[in-house]
């Protein structure tokens, strides 16, 4: 009985302890859950063109020759700043130097045949005058002129051709800009037509959009329009200046081009993309792009590999990664096109880390 006694005693201190840890457990539970704000999707009501677009320089040339010969120099690379008629590319035309060279005979050799041909007509001229030639002769010595003169400015001619060739052996710079691609390289062969570098002009950049035909009408020349580059966090306000009145050759889109302010061009490059909101006039549900779209901020998109997903807060207050499909990017939101219903909440903002499973408590 003894025995008994103490043996009871610590199964009651056992079962005391346990309960006080787990009120304790849960205690800390709670007070260890994530604050998070959640909201619902909303939806592109706006009156108002929500495009993508891509920066690129107003003038953009590709550096080519006409002529078949190998590169021998390469006088820049990629990023380099040129001036205007700076020697870019040097291609061998020793090929070339040797027809300017036949030329070159050929017209001494015609101006022979013309200076002897010019004496002739003069001395027969005379004789001709004084009735001591016929004017058989003197047809003759006419026609021999005439053909002299003729070769000789034929040679000529020639010569011009073989120069003009010259010319595009020594590839320089149209413009100043700066040297955006380089296709090929010292040491090739390069082709008639074929591209060999690319320039852009510097300092002046703008953005081109592809806008649908039903919306088309509702942009004139002079809209404003909303420019969003995300890569660096900027945005400015601009207007269009260019519109394409043909989609031919566009899939059905017209593009149209928005100029970027001077003072909004640095830190920007050609190739950044960039969204674009364009007010439109006479808005109905019809001209605006996906009205029924469902929105989130992209500021709640979690990105984890080739995946993209929100968290979301299940019944029992845990943080629950949802994956979901994007689709078109609106201003600082993003089209859900599935993984997430209308009325739906997520999380778009915590005062913590979160992962899957997390403990949360909502504002």
């Amino acid at each position: 009985m003894k025995r008994t006694i103490p043996f009871i005693a610590l199964v009651l201190v056992t079962l005391i302890s346990s309960c006080s840890s787990k009120k304790e457990e849960k205690t800390n539970t709670v007070d260890s859950a994530i604050l998070v704000q959640v909201a619902s999707p909303s939806s592109n009501n706006s009156k108002e063109l929500n495009l993508s677009g891509q920066i690129e320089s107003s003038q953009s040339v590709n550096i080519s020759t006409r002529m078949m010969g190998f590169i021998t120099s390469i006088n820049v690379k990629v990023g380099d700043h040129v001036s205007k008629g700076q020697l870019l590319v040097s291609i061998s035309n020793d090929d070339i130097k040797a027809k300017r060279a036949q030329t070159d005979a050929m017209i001494s050799e015609a101006e022979a045949a013309f200076n002897n041909a010019k004496k002739d007509q003069e001395r027969f001229n005379n004789l001709y005058k004084q009735q001591s030639a016929s004017a058989k002769e003197m047809d003759n010595i006419n026609f021999q002129y005439n053909s002299a003169k003729s070769r000789l400015e034929s040679a000529k001619q020639m010569r011009n051709e073989v120069s003009a060739m010259m010319s595009y052996a020594q590839l320089s710079a149209p413009f100043s800009g700066v040297v955006t691609q380089k296709m090929l390289e010292a040491g090739s062969m390069a082709s008639p037509g074929m591209p060999i570098l690319t320039i852009e002009q510097s300092g002046v950049l703008q953005v081109s959009v592809s806008v649908p035909e039903n919306s088309i009408q509702q942009i004139q020349l002079g809209s404003n329009a909303t420019v969003q580059i995300q890569s660096v966090e900027k945005i400015f306000q601009s207007t269009v200046s260019q519109i394409n009145p043909s989609s031919q050759f566009t899939g059905g889109q017209f593009i149209v081009k928005i100029k970027i302010p001077e003072l909004a061009q640095k830190g920007l490059y050609s190739g950044m993309y960039a969204n674009i909101s364009i007010p439109l006039k006479n808005a109905t549900a019809t001209t605006v792009s996906n009205a029924d779209a469902v929105l989130v901020p992209l500021s709640a998109i979690e990105y984890k590999n080739q995946l993209t997903g929100l968290y979301t807060v299940s019944s029992n207050n845990r943080a629950l990664l949802r994956w979901v499909r994007l689709g078109k990017t609106y201003g600082s939101n993003v089209e859900v096109l599935s993984g997430l219903e209308k009325n739906e909440n997520f999380i778009i903002k915590s005062e913590g880390k979160l992962f899957n499973g997390a403990s949360v408590k909502t504002k």
